[in-house]
């Protein structure tokens, strides 16, 4: 593999990342199937914790760790 291209992106923050956002994403398009995007957006709004909140935050978490992973480099200076 070349030395100029650094792999930037490719690292355990990224993988994880992307993990949680598919188990996330995965969740809520079955939550849609089953119920309707009514019920899924009421549970989304409604005071009470549920399964649909839990899988907004593991976007946001998701997403936030992506963006460690880009900002971490892979290549160690000597």
């Amino acid at each position: 593999m070349s030395t100029e291209y650094p792999r930037r992106g490719r690292n355990w923050f990224t993988a994880m990342g992307l993990l949680f956002i598919i188990m996330a994403l995965i969740v809520l398009i079955q939550n849609i199937i089953i119920w309707s995007p009514e019920f899924v957006y009421d549970f989304l709004v409604g005071p009470d914790i549920t399964n649909e909140k839990i899988s907004l935050a593991m976007i946001v978490f998701g997403c936030f760790m992506i963006g460690m992973g880009f900002r971490k480099s892979n290549v160690k200076k000597r």
